[in-house]
């Protein structure tokens, strides 16, 4: 996680560790209040000697590991991935997003994301996408490696549109640069993406507590949203790593918050588990809901003994949709998360990451150094994608999904069929006096209402849309 300041409050990145030099780079909660202040990126090494790896035949030693992180954190490549969730299968028989253009929603730029794409394509046997491109409406400024927050933006680019291409390998990406981290330069470039209409779904893996957003701006984002709806687009947002916390809007603590942008109604907001599969084929083993010793289940820099878990609760903001109402206990207003997906740093994703390699002293084009990502930020990205694969089975676009995900989640056998559901861990926030949210069976605060098993979902969607 990392943290950064101006007027966009509280975002925040996934956790991440280097892996084949395995080492622990874990970046720090994001919070932001009027004036701008900024939080240090913090390295805890912990570095092996780097694995020296052949294209095609790749096995790391932190996919044997333990899921229990006895033995360092354990990883998953992308192929182990695909599998666990279901989506292999699809793959095989040519789902794999075609036709279709996925839009990713950052600021600031990533200078090396094109060449990490590349060798992780060639590392893990999987073929490039049919275009990628980066756009940045507003511009950019020049990229700064000495600026922790450009390089957390950067190490977040790199995620988002390596595991957006692995789970829609045929897809085209669209990244859509903002010209900083600011709330209303992040709307504008993804006003600029809905108005020009330049893709099909969009992966926002950033949020805010919802009560710190500028009314006016919120509102604005809001009709944006509902546009891209209308336009068919499907929309997502991961829904943070502190738990059932957020930043307040000073920065100074923590508050009982949902996140913006996963808590508006026209997106599905993706939550966070510790996944548990097979090595090396990545069989479906379990999942909890996602709760590691790591900075904090608050934001991480104010409780350093604490723990990284899943963002969710409920908005103060949105009052509850009609679709939740049969299904969301608690509260008053909008649930959130809608759905999960892996985000354990132990159990994480492998990821090349140049900008990560530079802090090293690695080469950014060193094709033997991976690292492992984590953070409910990976799991925005590689939704989108899913649901860019049951685009091309629709033949067009299945828009907002949240609908039918509670619909499908009534009839117990078809909830069975179509998720994983994580029924042990909590979200709770020291900081708050242990105040959060459990996960129990169908949907919670803290998983919404699990995670994909895409051998069916994606077929239910696409029929259903």
């Amino acid at each position: 996680m990392k943290t950064f300041r101006a007027s966009f409050r509280g975002r925040w990145l996934g956790a991440i560790f280097l892996v084949a030099a395995v080492s622990a780079l874990v970046a720090v909660s994001a919070s932001s209040a009027a004036g701008p202040t900024s939080h240090p990126i913090t390295v805890q090494p912990n570095i092996s000697t780097p694995q020296r790896i052949q294209p095609g035949t790749v096995h790391f030693g932190c996919q044997s590991r333990p899921i229990d992180g006895s033995l360092g954190p354990r990883c998953y490549q992308p192929a182990q991935i695909q599998n666990a969730y279901g989506y292999s299968g699809l793959l095989s028989s040519g789902v794999n997003g075609s036709g279709r253009t996925i839009l990713i929603i950052d600021a600031y730029s990533n200078p090396y994301v094109a060449g990490d794409l590349a060798i992780q394509d060639s590392t893990f046997g999987l073929p490039a996408p049919p275009s990628y491109t980066a756009i940045a409406p507003q511009g950019v400024p020049a990229f700064d490696p000495t600026d922790p927050n450009q390089v957390g933006w950067a190490e977040e680019i790199t995620l988002d549109v390596l595991w957006a291409h692995a789970m829609a390998p045929a897809a085209s990406i669209v990244l859509v640069e903002a010209a900083s981290n600011q709330d209303a330069d992040i709307l504008a470039a993804t006003k600029y993406a809905i108005d020009n209409n330049l893709g099909d779904v969009i992966s926002q893996s950033f949020g805010e507590a919802e009560t710190c957003v500028d009314p006016g701006l919120l509102a604005q984002e809001h009709a944006l949203f509902q546009q891209a709806v209308d336009k068919g687009m499907t929309l997502f947002a991961s829904s943070g790593d502190s738990g059932a916390s957020q930043f307040n809007c000073a920065g100074t603590s923590a508050i009982l918050s949902a996140s913006s942008p996963a808590s508006d109604p026209n997106v599905t907001g993706v939550g966070g588990t510790t996944l548990n599969a097979s090595d090396p084929a990545g069989n479906y083993i379990g999942e909890t809901a996602w709760t590691e010793q790591l900075f904090g289940c608050n934001p991480p820099a104010l409780a350093p003994a604490d723990i990284n878990c899943s963002g969710g609760g409920f908005s103060t903001i949105y009052g509850r949709p009609s679709w939740q109402r049969s299904q969301v206990k608690g509260g008053t207003g909008r649930g959130v998360p809608d759905v999960s997906y892996n985000a354990g740093v132990n159990g994480g994703v492998l990821t090349h990451c140049g900008i990560c390699n530079l802090l090293f002293g690695i080469s950014p084009t060193d094709p033997h150094t991976f690292f492992i990502f984590g953070g409910t930020s990976a799991g925005s990205p590689q939704w989108a994608a899913l649901a860019a694969d049951a685009d091309q089975m629709a033949g067009a676009r299945i828009g907002n999904i949240n609908q039918s995900l509670y619909q499908f989640s009534q009839a117990q056998q078809k909830y069975a069929a179509d998720f994983h559901d994580a029924t042990t861990g909590n979200n709770d926030v020291a900081e708050l006096g242990g105040n959060g949210y459990n996960a129990g069976t169908g949907w919670d605060a803290v998983t919404g209402l699990g995670t994909p098993n895409a051998a069916n979902l994606l077929p239910a969607l696409a029929k259903k849309n």
